[in-house]
């Protein structure tokens, strides 16, 4: 049994609502080009970008190929020439006001931070990343905040966890923990890093891989219940 110390928190969908973040963030940008919202294309825009994160995670494509040329590929699609880059600033900006919690996040923060180190672990952009958690008061909470695009690597990747670990003082891989909604980034790269995992599921989706993580909870607040469980069965 562990008497886990290290708790790596992953950002979106664990603790922040990205769905409505990213929902607003089209939205603005849909109104900035001028086009009319509507449901077919968030959903055909989804389709895109989660594809393109995919091949990111599986290192066939880069971070910036991914975030610069998905709005390209996307307004493409509706017959419109578009720059890219230019409109993934656009939507950074709005992306950035979104720091809705998820429910129990600030509740369970506030109550393990006085008892674990607490880590941020995320794929994105940094800017976005650490302008999300400050708004949504969670930043404090955390004693350092590690994004791909800061470590050249990203989750799943065995090197993305390395570069978090040698910064990490007095690591110990025996007694941290990954906290993620993600099988092939969270729960897959806690295995490749040799770390115990727990997924948050939610929706209780079938997990179709390979990756079976060390806990599976449907709420955060029932992290705490792990937790404590760990700790006493060590006493």
């Amino acid at each position: 049994m562990k008497n886990y110390q290290t708790l790596l928190f992953d950002v979106d969908d664990t603790l922040l609502d990205f769905a409505a973040a990213e929902d607003n963030a089209f939205r603005l940008l849909m109104q900035e080009q001028g086009v009319s919202y509507s449901e077919e294309w968030k959903r055909q825009y989804q389709q895109l970008n989660q594809g393109l994160w995919k091949a990111f995670e599986e290192g066939k494509i880069t971070r910036d190929e991914v975030v610069n040329t998905r709005f390209t590929l996307f307004f493409e699609k509706m017959g419109k020439k578009v720059d890219g880059a230019l409109l993934e600033q656009s939507y950074r900006e709005y992306l950035g006001e979104g720091n809705q919690l998820l429910d129990g996040a600030m509740e369970l923060i506030m109550k393990v931070s006085n008892h674990f180190d607490l880590y941020i672990v995320t794929n994105g952009m940094s800017a976005t990343q650490e302008k999300r958690l400050k708004a949504s008061g969670l930043y404090p909470f955390f004693k350092a905040i590690f994004v791909s695009e800061d470590t050249g690597y990203q989750k799943p990747m065995k090197e993305f966890f390395d570069y978090c670990f040698d910064r990490i003082p007095l690591f110990n891989k025996e007694t941290t923990l990954i906290i993620g909604d993600s099988l092939s980034a969270d729960i897959q790269g806690g295995y490749n890093a040799g770390i115990d995992t727990c997924w948050i599921n939610p929706l209780k989706k079938e997990n179709k891989t390979d990756v079976q993580p060390t806990y599976e909870i449907a709420k955060l607040e029932e992290l705490l219940i792990i937790l404590e469980r760990e700790k006493q069965s060590n006493h």
